[in-house]
């Protein structure tokens, strides 16, 4: 279901309100929903709901009147910025002709919006990182990236949520589990949800 052609927060919400709608709904024959940025991905079983059926219903809920709301639920993630937590943000400083310190104010006083999960498990992919912080990614990537690292990407922020390779220039990391298995539920962060980062010590972040 195709809902925007553009990535922005009004389409957004309007994603998240049809799949929490169809969730509760429990259509016949539907597995799974995978909300993206502008669109909402439905897997069905045509052995027991054909396309058109399926069309209909999701019609039906598609004329009633839209509740935009984003989930009441912000999330605070614990950053530990520089040095060897954040080994790329005396660069991203530099690229604005800014302090360190300027660059951690910047980052951590927007409220982001999680717009969806994807990459990786649990990795959120977060809106409203101020523009004074916009970053080209490293021409070279790394080959392992921590878990729990903060890191931005040209016009987006976010946190690794596993070990993996990555490009993103990494300003901070979180004591924090994004994704673990042995977790109910095992994803720390939801499509739809709000998260506001707060600066933290390495005494802190080591006690944590």
């Amino acid at each position: 279901m195709e809902l925007g052609d553009t990535i922005d927060l009004e389409t957004n919400r309007k994603v998240h309100a049809l799949f929490h709608k169809l969730s509760e709904a429990a259509l016949p024959g539907v597995i799974s929903f995978n909300p993206t940025y502008r669109s909402l991905f439905i897997q069905y079983d045509p052995w027991e709901c054909s396309f058109e059926q399926l069309i209909l219903d999701i019609e039906k809920f598609m004329d009633e009147k839209e509740d935009h709301q984003d989930r009441k639920v912000t999330v605070e993630i614990p950053v530990c910025y520089g040095k060897e937590y954040g080994p790329d943000i005396e660069d991203v400083a530099s690229f604005h002709d800014k302090s360190v310190d300027d660059v951690i104010a910047l980052h951590s006083t927007p409220l982001y919006h999680v717009f969806m999960i994807g990459f990786t498990p649990g990795f959120a992919y977060l809106g409203g990182l101020d523009p004074g912080l916009f970053t080209p990614r490293k021409t070279t990537p790394r080959i392992r990236v921590p878990a729990g690292s903060v890191g931005i990407a040209d016009q987006q922020t976010g946190i690794y949520s596993i070990e993996s390779p990555g490009g993103w220039q990494l300003i901070g990391k979180t004591p924090l589990k994004l994704f673990d298995p042995q977790r109910t539920p095992p994803f720390l962060l939801e499509a739809g949800m709000s998260i506001r980062f707060r600066p933290i010590s390495e005494d802190e972040y080591t006690n944590y």
